[in-house]
Parts: C-alpha cells; sequence; structure tokens
C-alpha cells in the first residue's frame, strides 16, 4: 500500500467521504482492567466539510481523533483514508500519512521556544512535499507583523495561530483540532476559531474539531455527539454560524 503519490494525485472531490470508519472499538488494558474507549463507532468524513465533535471528557473524542490521524490504531474496526485501509498500514505508512495529509492542532501549542514564529512554521514546511512558504501561512492567520517574534514574547491566541499556521502550511488535506481554544478566553478563543473557518473555506481543508464547549456547534457543517465511546446523535446545521455569531 502506498500513501504517498496516489494520494497527491487523487484526492477527494468535494462532497466525497475522506474518511470511512466501520465498526472501530478501542479498549486500553490498565492492569486487569479494561478501559473502553471507543464502542463500535461508524462514521463517515467528507471532503470539505468541517465537522465538530462533542462531548464530556472521557466520551472517546480525542481517541476517535488520534485513530483518524494516524496516532493510533483501534482494537478492532476498519478505518479507510480514501480509498486505503489506515487499519493494515505499517507504522512506516502511518507516519508518511501523517507528515504529507493530516495537520494537527491541539490545545496546548507545542511550539519550540528558541524558535521564531517563522522558524516554528518552517521545521514542517521543510519535510512536507507540497508546502506553502512559511510567511504566507502566518499570513493567512493573521500574524505577517509577528514572524519574528519568540512564543513567549506572543500571547496565547497568537501561540495558536502559530500553531494553526505550522498545521496548514504542509497543505494537508484534513486538519484535526482537539479543544483548540481550551486554554483561551473567549475574545481570543473566537479569533482562533475564525482562522480555522478562513482555513476550511478558502483552501478546502477537511476539519474535525472536538470540543466540549457545545455553542462551538454552531460553527460546523454536522455536529456529532459523543458519549461513553458511542456517536449518539449525528445532525447538519441547516446554515453554518459564523465565528463572531458565536456565544459562551
Amino acid at each position: 500500500m502506498n500513501l504517498t503519490d496516489p494520494l497527491a494525485e487523487n484526492p477527494a472531490s468535494p462532497g466525497a467521504p475522506v474518511f470511512h470508519v466501520h465498526g472501530v472499538s478501542k479498549v486500553y488494558h490498565m492492569g486487569e482492567v479494561a478501559v473502553h474507549a471507543l464502542r463500535g463507532i461508524d462514521l463517515d468524513l467528507y471532503a470539505g466539510e468541517l465537522v465538530v465533535l462533542l462531548g464530556a471528557s472521557g466520551s472517546g473524542k480525542s481517541t476517535l481523533l488520534n485513530i483518524l490521524g494516524g496516532l493510533d490504531v483501534p482494537s478492532s474496526g476498519e478505518v479507510f483514508y480514501l480509498d486505503h485501509a489506515l487499519t493494515a498500514a505499517s507504522e512506516e505508512e502511518l507516519t508518511r500519512f501523517r507528515r504529507e495529509h493530516v495537520g494537527f492542532v491541539f490545545q496546548f501549542y507545542n511550539l519550540i521556544p528558541s524558535l521564531t514564529a517563522l522558524e516554528n512554521v518552517a521545521l514542517v514546511t521543510e519535510i512536507a512535499p507540497r508546502a506553502m512558504p512559511p510567511a504566507e501561512a502566518l499570513e493567512l492567520v493573521g500574524l505577517r507583523e509577528r514572524r519574528n517574534h519568540f512564543p513567549s514574547q506572543l500571547s496565547g491566541g497568537e501561540q495558536q495561530r502559530v500553531a494553526i499556521a505550522r498545521a496548514v502550511a504542509k497543505r494537508p488535506d484534513v486538519l484535526l483540532c482537539d479543544e483548540p481554544t481550551g486554554a483561551l478566553d473567549y475574545a481570543t478563543g473566537r479569533i482562533v476559531l475564525e482562522v480555522l473557518a478562513r482555513v476550511n473555506r478558502e483552501l478546502g481543508t477537511t476539519t474535525a474539531l472536538i470540543t466540549h464547549n457545545a455553542a462551538i456547534a454552531g460553527m460546523a457543517d454536522r455536529v456529532i455527539q459523543m458519549s461513553s465511546g458511542r456517536i449518539v446523535t449525528t445532525a447538519r446545521n441547516t446554515r453554518r454560524l459564523t465565528p463572531a455569531d458565536l456565544s459562551w
């Protein structure tokens, strides 16, 4: 199985499934205790859509996101990216998949303190085959004037926007965001959500955003509610709100 060239040459068409998840379960063993993080998940994610996964802590959101991004593997079930079975991929193939097709944004920014914003983004663009210039990525998130600043000279929201620039600079097909506003206040969080919405809209990047904040669901095409490792509801918004319309 080759997860490199065929995917770059034949990306999913708009509205086509990017991920197909069937019967996925995940069990973690802690001594003699079995923790069921996911229980029989069936899910499709489509090209260009923005999906919000809602649920309380422990509902399985992060586990599902990690499996979609090739950071973890299910205990059972199948995960397909386009027509490639991630569940049959080797570790080398999963590494290549993550590097070339997936961008990650986490609650904590994971920037290197000794590097400027531009240099933090360049770390990714130097190894990605179809990356945009680091300065262009920073301009996309509204930080052109801050590109030579170090993380300690940036606010929390600015650091998160650098992290988003780093994730999108390699032009990923999929952007996976785990509580990207969890460490931010309302005003700053809204700015970060505006950046994510812009990336989804202008680059057409399939975006999955997990949160426990139900108000954020209004900006999604689809909202998936999780509880106890299961998907309990799936709903489609008739109109996507802008982040400026959200309040919590």
